[in-house]
């Protein structure tokens, strides 16, 4: 657990309605009634099925999308306010070693930062002068928390960051989620549509797919966090009880 509450917190979030309006259908309300903060070391995570609203919500959180009524704040098109985004699949440029993938994501004034402590935390070292197409995709997964984390954001978003992994590699790359967030003290806001992992990191759960927006659960478990506990697995069959049938538990 964290000691998320002390500070003010890094994301504050009320989106009354968002609608999609087709040219030749019906209106569409994506999104309704979602309200939540994130605070200082916290993780917080938004599960939901597909069609909840999921991708439309990290549109407006990343402000590529304006057209809602509500507020985001700090404004995440504010560059003191970006938050680092672990996108579900990892994007890197082929013809770009690890090295300049994760500098070209940052600010040109800051690409000579030293990267060393960063890339070693990730288990990166061996790996920065390679190119995407000679690692597997976990560890393309961690390139990508690498680019996420270089500039050194207050808040990280993750999209379904260990879909597609195998065991092993979920659980690896969920331990340097956890240990960058305790260590440093950032936030993070997770989406996600298997409640096992978000319960397996996350403080607290939010169910996207109500209208309104729902708590399912707050997580009161220290981490790291086991499968093969019993009060994971306690957790994930409460929070599975609260949630819509299209969310699924691993």
């Amino acid at each position: 657990m964290s000691g998320a509450g002390a500070e003010s917190p890094v994301l504050r979030v009320a989106i009354d309605r968002k609608v999609y309006h087709p040219a030749s259908a019906e209106p569409v309300e994506a999104v309704r009634g979602l309200a939540f903060a994130v605070g200082a070391g916290e993780i917080v995570c938004l599960i939901g099925p597909s069609g909840a609203g999921k991708s439309t919500t990290l549109r407006i959180l990343l402000g590529l999308d304006a057209d809602y009524e509500g507020r985001v704040e700090p404004d995440p098109c504010a560059d003191s306010a970006r938050p680092g985004m672990v996108f579900q699949e990892p994007r890197l440029l082929p013809w770009r070693t690890v090295e300049q993938n994760v500098r070209l994501a940052m600010p040109r004034a800051r690409r000579g930062r030293d990267l060393d402590a960063l890339f070693a935390h990730l288990g990166l070292t061996p790996w920065r002068g390679r190119y995407p197409g000679a690692l597997s995709l976990g560890m393309q997964r961690r390139v990508a928390l690498a680019r996420a984390l270089a500039d050194a954001p207050r808040l990280l978003v993750l999209d379904e960051p260990f879909v597609s992994l195998d065991d092993a590699a979920a659980a690896s790359l969920r331990g340097l989620v956890v240990d960058t967030v305790d260590g440093l003290g950032m936030s993070v806001l997770m989406v996600t549509h298997n409640v096992a992992e978000a319960i397996a990191i996350a403080d607290r759960l939010l169910l996207l797919s109500a209208r309104p927006a729902s708590l399912v659960a707050e997580v009161a478990l220290d981490r790291p966090r086991h499968a093969r506990d019993r009060a994971w697995a306690e957790a994930t069959r409460a929070a599975l009880a609260a949630a819509h049938p299209g969310v699924i538990a691993e």
